[in-house]
């Protein structure tokens, strides 16, 4: 069966199991579009390439499968450089198709070409220039393996018009083997007797959990380790939901802006067991002073994440849930001759860490505090909703005050910290899980980046909620001013900002406004409930801060309380 490049390309997507793809046409991928309407693939006509990456991100972090984004060549390939880089540092898998001019204008400065292979490779797992027709489905083949197999990550195609034209033989790889690419699964069993041993002689233990849990499903069997041996969690931002808010040994984010009682625990830990995660500089504060007294157990997929931030004791190279059901199977038989340790006096300790210094806000007088209209949220979806952010105070606050019971319900840019990404990621979630109310919580700066992407949730009935914290500034910004320039508020202040509500309606969605913390519940009620695109434009207090907050250079136990 002889078929063209554009068609190859549609077929093995199919082949692949993929559904929907997220894009935007051009004449280097006209070709491709050409043909797409006799293929059983969704296309989501996004309104900025920018969008079609962020959605195709929220796509595979609400579902676990890759997202695919298809774009034209020259600035339609730059426009998505940002959303590459979004979910390089945040380990998202997706293949990214971009058109390319033909082969033999390449490097001759041709009208829209860019060398996007050479722009994205510090920000790709992997990326590739298709030259010859023959290696396309092979190529595309790999970038699905790569994408989704050990530490999930972006990868680009390259697709030169002149590719997409010619004809082939056409024969897609049942299985790919890659000579250079071996991701290690299985745990050592050496090394899972050791963490076995330190987890039964801990007297402090705490888990910290990543956003490594999340993506190998490994929930539940980090749940059974934490309830079975007493152990008190905590989590990073991306791994918000790997372990239910409403548990008794739930302590919260830790880092930054993470929870007085997860700081204060991992830093008096005696042991730490690290489970998909990289130590990031948001989490540690000050690496001298991190977890001094602490054994480090250190479980990652990536090898090169390990004692990369810092020394670990006990090293192990696997997937989370490889490791987890390891060990659970070398200690759950030594469970009925020898339980687990009370950890009475430790936990006692937690809970009063906890009990001293809660996640707190005062809602009084005329004025909403945003804190509270998270709490609203998270209460009237009893938090089994899918939650997007933007990037700044409304992620943190989102983070603190929003219970997740879930996995997959937290959508957020949390290595890149990228402003934008929150409307286009849960125009995404939204395609992948139809059923589920999905809600993206704004700032007023963040979200007028990609707000043309309303266009896109109205054109495919996609009923998402924006609930935007409205205060006016760029607020995290305008928070480190406050708190270390002296109030010098250069650049922050939004003086002049749309009215959300038209804006809303002037693209075909509902717009409500709420000035008054009576009315806020019955607002967003009245918002949830409608089928279709709503924005909620929520005046809060101007100057209310996150907190807590480690000021930076600073030991993690070193916060800013109010």
């Amino acid at each position: 069966m002889e078929l063209t490049g554009a068609q190859i390309l549609l077929e093995s997507l199919r082949r692949e199991g993929v559904e929907v793809v997220f894009g935007f046409p051009g004449g280097a991928v006209i070709d491709i579009y050409d043909q797409l309407p006799n293929y059983p693939l969704r296309h989501v006509l996004v309104r900025h390439e920018q969008g079609a990456i962020h959605a195709a991100d929220g796509y595979a972090r609400a579902t676990g499968k890759v997202g695919v984004c298809l774009v034209t060549s020259g600035p339609g390939a730059t426009n998505t450089v940002t959303g590459i880089a979004t979910a390089y540092m945040d380990s998202v898998p997706v293949v990214i198709i971009t058109g390319q001019v033909p082969t033999p204008l390449i490097g001759n400065d041709a009208f829209q070409e860019v060398d996007i292979v050479g722009i994205t490779r510090s920000c790709t797992k992997h990326n590739y220039l298709v030259k010859d027709v023959r290696d396309l489905a092979r190529v595309i083949k790999e970038a699905f393996y790569l994408a989704s197999t050990g530490r999930p990550g972006p990868v680009l195609i390259d697709l030169p018009k002149d590719v997409q034209t010619r004809l082939t033989e056409y024969k897609y790889p049942k299985t790919i083997k890659m000579r250079s690419y071996n991701p290690t699964y299985a745990p050592n069993s050496k090394q899972v007797g050791k963490v076995a041993d330190v987890v039964r002689r801990a007297k402090k233990p705490i888990i910290y959990a990543g956003g490594g849990v999340i993506a190998s499903e490994a929930s539940a069997d980090l749940a059974w380790l934490a309830r079975s041996f007493n152990i008190p969690v905590t989590a990073t931002l991306m791994a918000l939901g790997c372990f239910p808010a409403e548990d008794p040994g739930w302590l919260g984010m830790l880092g930054m802006h993470g929870t007085y009682a997860a700081n204060m625990a991992i830093s008096n830990a005696d042991l730490i067991l690290a489970i998909g995660s990289r130590f990031d500089d948001r989490v540690t504060g000050k690496i001298s002073e991190f977890a001094k007294n602490a054994k480090i157990v250190h479980i990652d997929i990536d090898p090169t994440s390990i004692q990369k931030n810092v020394p670990v004791d006990i090293p192990v190279v696997a997937d989370c849930k490889s490791f987890l059901t390891a060990l659970r199977q070398t200690l759950e038989p030594t469970l009925a001759e020898e339980p687990a340790a009370g950890l009475e006096a430790w936990n006692t300790k937690v809970a009063t860490w906890k009990a001293e210094k809660p996640l707190s806000y005062t809602q009084e007088g005329t004025v909403i505090k945003p804190q509270f209209v998270v709490e609203t949220i998270s209460r009237l979806t009893k938090g089994e909703a899918i939650i997007t952010t933007e990037v700044g105070q409304n992620q943190m606050w989102t983070a603190q005050f929003y219970a997740f019971n879930r996995p997959r319900s937290f959508i957020s840019s949390g290595g890149l910290g990228t402003m934008g990404f929150g409307f286009p990621a849960a125009i995404g979630a939204q395609m992948a899980c139809p059923d589920r109310l999905v809600i993206d919580v704004a700032g007023d700066g963040s979200i007028q980046m990609c707000i043309q992407e309303l266009a896109t949730a109205v054109c495919y009935n996609l009923p998402v909620k924006i609930v935007i914290l409205n205060n006016g500034y760029l607020g995290m910004v305008r928070q480190w001013q406050e708190l270390f320039y002296k109030k010098n508020y250069c650049a922050t202040c939004l003086d002049v900002a749309p009215d959300f509500v038209k804006l809303a309606e002037a693209y075909g969605a509902a717009g409500f406004r709420v000035t008054d913390p009576a009315k806020v519940e019955s607002v967003l009620a009245e918002a949830f409930a409608l089928p279709r695109p709503v924005i909620v434009d929520v005046v809060v207090d101007r100057e209310e801060n996150v907190a807590p907050m480690v000021p930076a250079g600073k030991s993690i136990t070193e916060m800013i309380l109010v």
